[in-house]
């Protein structure tokens, strides 16, 4: 079932059809989703302004709870069942907005639910083993607590709720929170912000220092200063404090409105301020790269160049190299990148000869690296051995096809930010390796002493890694190991090639686990050479 799908059946139905199949579908759901799901319903019926309200604790349901809750601390434990029914008990009194009863049940069993006074038999997390949204719990804790002290003792009220319960939900944005589980507008909120600006102010001026870390007070800083005074406030607030999260989310914020010119001198200006730090320095210009890509800037190769030549890594080599609009242009700057490339990055001097054609100096980087430490983003081989292969084929066995082993393949840092960004956000091309090559020119056929040199390293590859995982063990790398051997395999169908399969094998016979995958991997690339 698509998403699309899923939103035409949603479209179609009555509001009385899908009350039916909540009717019928919620017995079905184990204990967790079905609680999960009515909380959802309950809390979103309440705040959909219709007048209903679910049921709410008496002022004997209230004293139940508190009573519970002094026992469960002498005791040191409770049962995670009573204490969701005690929760949706404090929920039903906050949809009533009886702020009161929800404020002396949440204060009774958070907090000490929060430090570990209170035990519910969980690993780690409360939520574990309960079935309410204790997060949610939390920040109606909060709102509660605004609701019911005077306003002039609100900013000290709900820091100190904070404190007490915040550790039990994400609250880097406080404010927020509070807002998406508030059953009507929070009162007198201007008159807040700058009570809460204030106090956050005296505290993070306390505060020890934190090396460049985070604090909450500073998370919490950002969030009200952008409500008080926007982006412009951001930029202030980052210009003062000079550090690298500040100066991100001011950049940040001009991306989401997609201002880009301010976005490429807020970028140009926080790489400027960061310049002894090389990792935040390259993020920043990073930015500035993306702002002069959507800007449609001339300077944006040139962009992408110092940002590699400053903080080197490979996303960024495929980015500027991706950005040349000849072959000629992509091999000139790759000769530049070698000169400028760290000595200790295999992985990306060995694309770079790549790219220039020089598959031979390649094959002596793949077949010196080691047989462990493949995960490590300088290893050259899960990158070189699969393009080797690539390159080495016929054409028609290739990573489409499925039937190619594929090694294990790692990411880069700097390409994790990115794969975790929402896919409709603008973000720097990137070709891959495979297509610089191709733009480059390295193609097949592959002449008779190159392809000698490659298949020799690859085999080398293999068998280094096949000695590095039996000799500490590494059982779970064995298919990986395995996989290296069968690609091998499957370039090769020549008598030598079968030798060097046979001896391999006669090696580590004493190895049944690696054996077993061996048979496997081996069968599928005899498979992909007879189709």
């Amino acid at each position: 079932m698509t998403a699309i799908s899923l939103a035409g059946a949603l479209e179609a139905l009555e509001a009385e059809d899908l009350r039916e199949l909540l009717r019928e579908a919620l017995p079905d759901l184990d204990e967790r989703a079905r609680g999960m799901m009515v909380d959802r319903l309950v809390a979103c019926a309440a705040r959909k302004g219709s007048g209903w309200e679910p049921e709410g604790p008496d002022d004997d349901a209230v004293a139940e709870v508190l009573s519970f809750a002094k026992t469960a601390e002498r005791s040191h434990y409770a049962d995670p069942r009573a204490v969701d029914r005690f929760l949706r008990r404090g929920t039903g009194a906050f949809l009533r907005k009886d702020y009161e009863g929800a404020r002396r049940i949440f204060h009774a069993l958070l907090p000490p639910i929060a430090v570990a006074d209170i035990d519910l038999g969980q690993d780690e997390m409360a939520d574990e083993v309960l079935t309410v949204d204790i997060g949610q719990c939390a920040a109606r804790y909060l709102v509660a607590t605004y609701m019911t002290v005077d306003p002039g003792e609100r900013a000290e009220a709900v820091h100190a709720a904070l404190r007490a319960a915040g550790n039990l939900g994400l609250f880097w944005e406080p404010l927020s929170e509070m807002e998406s589980v508030a059953v009507e507008p929070l009162p007198d909120l201007g008159g807040f912000l700058a009570r809460w600006r204030a106090l956050i102010e005296k505290e993070a001026a306390g505060g020890a220092s934190r090396g460049g870390w985070d604090s909450d007070e500073d998370r919490w800083m950002r969030e009200v200063v952008q409500r008080l005074e926007g982006v412009d406030g951001l930029a202030a607030h980052a210009r003062a404090t000079r550090r690298g999260q500040d100066l991100r989310v001011w950049c940040r914020a001009l991306v989401e409105v997609t201002d880009w010119k301010a976005a490429l001198a807020a970028f140009e200006e926080a790489a400027e301020t960061v310049r002894d730090d090389s990792h935040r320095r390259g993020e920043f210009l990073d930015g500035a790269a993306l702002a002069a890509q959507e800007l449609g800037r001339r300077d944006l190769p040139a962009r992408l160049e110092q940002v590699w030549r400053e903080a080197p890594s490979l996303v960024r080599l495929r980015r500027w190299l991706g950005a040349a609009r000849t072959a000629a242009r992509i091999r000139s700057s790759t000769v530049e990148a070698l000169e400028a490339c760290p000595k200790r990055d295999e992985r990306q001097r060995a694309v770079l000869h790549m790219v220039v054609g020089d598959l031979e100096s390649a094959a002596k980087r793949l077949s010196a690296a080691p047989g462990l430490g493949w995960s490590s983003p300088e290893h050259p081989g899960h990158l070189v051995f699969p393009l080797f292969a690539e390159l080495l084929g016929d054409g028609d066995s290739g990573a489409g096809s499925g039937r190619r082993p594929s090694p294990v393949r790692c990411m880069d840092l700097d390409e994790l930010g990115p794969m975790n960004a929402d896919p409709d956000e603008p973000r720097l091309r990137a070709p891959d390796v495979a297509a610089i090559l191709e733009a480059a020119g390295v193609r097949r056929p592959i002449c008779a002493e190159a392809r000698s040199a490659m298949l020799a390293a690859m085999r080398k590859a293999a068998e280094k890694r096949v000695e590095g995982v039996t000799k500490e063990q590494r059982r779970r790398h064995y298919g990986h190991a395995a996989q290296l051997v069968a690609a091998c395999a499957n370039l090769d169908a020549t008598p030598e090639g079968g030798r060097w399969i046979a001896r391999l094998r006669s090696r580590y016979s004493r190895y049944p686990a690696l054996q077993g995958e061996l048979d496997e991997h081996l069968g599928t690339a005899r498979h992909g050479r007879r189709g």
